[in-house]
C-alpha cells in the first residue's frame, strides 16, 4: 500500500509540470509573480487535487487534458473522444469549493484521433517533463510563444499559463494594464501555426 501511495505521488507530483506551461516554477520564479503566496499555494493545492482525481477516474485523463490554475480560476484544455466524459471531467473540477470559475476549452476529436494524440503525450512526457501532456506540434507552438512572451519588454510572461491544443492557443493569467493584455494576445496571434487564440486574461484593477 506504501508503494503504491509513493508510486501515485511521483505520477502526480511529474504530471504537475502540466500545470505550468513550461514546467514546474522555482522559487525564484515563483517570487516574481503577482499572485500572492497564499493564491499560489492554494493554486498548487486545487491543480494537485484535479490531477489525483483525474487519476482516480482513468489515469488517460492525465494526458488527455491538461489543467492550468491562476487565482482559483481553472482552465481545462486538451481532446477527449467523449461528451459524456467531458461532462465528468468539468463535475469533477467543480468538487473543489476553492474553485471561483472553470473555463472548458477541452476538444471532442474522434477515437483515432485521441489515441494518437494520447501516444504523442506520453512520447513527450517520457522525453521532457515540460512536454507532459501535449502532442509534439501543441509543444512546440507554446515554446515558441514562451519564448517570444520571454524575451518581449512590457510583459511579465511569469503571470501567464498557456496551452496549444490543435493549433488552437488559450491562455490564462493577470495583465498588469491593457496595453500589456494586446501585447500578449499580439504575440500569440502572430506565432507561426496559431489558427486562433482565446484568452482568460484578466486586467489588474488600478
Amino acid at each position: 500500500m506504501k508503494r503504491l501511495l509513493l508510486g501515485r505521488l511521483l505520477m502526480i507530483s511529474v504530471l504537475l509540470a502540466g500545470v505550468t506551461t513550461a514546467g514546474c516554477l522555482t522559487a525564484a520564479q515563483m517570487a516574481l509573480e503577482d499572485r500572492t503566496t497564499e493564491d499560489q499555494a492554494t493554486d498548487t493545492a486545487i491543480a494537485t487535487g484535479i490531477l489525483s482525481r483525474f487519476a482516480d477516474k482513468d489515469k488517460g485523463l492525465l494526458l488527455d487534458v491538461s489543467v492550468d490554475v491562476q487565482e482559483q480560476r481553472v482552465m481545462l484544455t486538451g481532446t477527449l473522444d467523449d461528451p459524456a466524459m467531458k461532462k465528468t471531467v468539468v463535475e469533477l473540477v467543480g468538487t473543489d469549493r476553492r474553485v471561483k470559475k472553470v473555463y472548458d476549452e477541452i476538444q471532442i476529436v474522434t477515437k483515432e484521433e485521441k489515441a494518437r494524440r494520447r501516444e504523442e503525450a506520453e512520447k513527450q512526457k517520457k522525453e521532457s517533463k515540460e512536454g507532459a501532456g501535449q502532442s509534439v506540434n501543441d509543444f512546440w507552438i507554446a515554446t515558441k510563444i514562451e519564448a517570444q512572451l520571454v524575451g518581449a519588454g512590457g510583459i511579465r510572461s511569469i503571470n501567464y499559463r498557456w496551452r496549444s491544443v490543435r493549433n488552437k492557443v488559450y491562455i490564462i493569467g493577470r495583465a498588469r494594464e491593457a496595453e500589456e493584455l494586446n501585447k500578449v494576445l499580439d504575440i500569440c496571434r502572430n506565432t507561426k501555426g496559431v489558427e486562433s487564440v482565446k484568452h482568460f486574461i484578466e486586467v489588474r484593477p488600478k
